[in-house]
């Protein structure tokens, strides 16, 4: 600790800091307020290419982190979405989430068609460059 009770802050620690704020949303002034590094500071760590790869890749870790989430909260969905279905509950309820369950279900359907086709041309692509360049 400094004498003055604050945690040190070296530039990796800001920058990490930094990084939160800016993959969180933050402007460049609130990314500043927040973090307590000047506005031109953080616009010379933005002109940067491995500050801003580090950025991407701080981005790419949230949305994977929210995606995961996302994907743990959607089985509870899709119980409820079955639940509305049963005869208890009014026509007008089961007809509506009749038409989510057969609307998603074909979404998730051509999402997992489309990734098994894009993986396939991947893999044929890289075996036809690896013939090229063996």
């Amino acid at each position: 600790m400094a004498p003055d009770g604050r945690k040190p802050r070296g530039k990796a620690t800001a920058d990490e800091a930094l990084l939160i704020a800016l993959a969180c949303g933050a402007t460049i002034p609130k990314a500043a307020a927040e973090t307590g590094i000047a506005v031109r500071t953080v616009q010379r760590r933005l002109a940067d290419p491995a500050f801003q790869a580090r950025l991407r890749q701080v981005r790419g870790e949230f949305l994977e982190r929210a995606g995961g989430a996302l994907v743990a909260a959607s089985m509870r969905s899709v119980q409820t979405l079955l639940s509305l279905q049963e005869a208890a509950q009014p026509p007008a309820v089961r007809l509506g989430a009749a038409r989510a369950v057969l609307e998603l279900g074909m979404r998730v359907r051509e999402v997992v068609d489309l990734e098994g086709r894009l993986a396939a041309l991947e893999a044929a692509l890289a075996e036809r460059q690896q013939g090229k360049n063996g």
